[in-house]
């Protein structure tokens, strides 16, 4: 039993290592630095990806990014007639609003 504790210590803090978070950029944060633009900083872009988190589903967060490199794509969004698309735009609108009270 003695030989049982020790080995319990070395798992329990392998598992909470293995566990522990770790600092990564996530997809908006990552296309937000490389868009290169003026004001963009790891701090607001970590910011702006840390909104839109709970917002965006991943494949959403990862059509947004691309407005980074393509805003244009932001209006075809935008004038899109398809439902989801429409619902999208809305959220998308919503995360803008709040990056603007949070982020600035």
């Amino acid at each position: 039993m003695k030989y049982l504790t020790p080995l319990f210590l070395v798992l329990a803090t392998s598992l909470v290592l293995t566990s522990a978070p770790i600092a990564q950029a996530g997809t908006l944060e990552r296309a937000c630095l490389k868009a290169g633009r003026d004001g963009a900083s790891r701090v607001f872009c970590g910011c702006i990806d840390d909104i839109a988190r709970p917002i965006f589903s991943r494949s959403e967060m990862r059509r947004i990014a691309k407005f980074f490199k393509e805003p244009h794509l932001s209006q075809e969004l935008r004038q899109s007639s398809r439902r989801s698309d429409e619902r999208l735009w809305g959220r998308y609108k919503l995360w803008g609003t709040a990056v603007e009270n949070q982020c600035s």
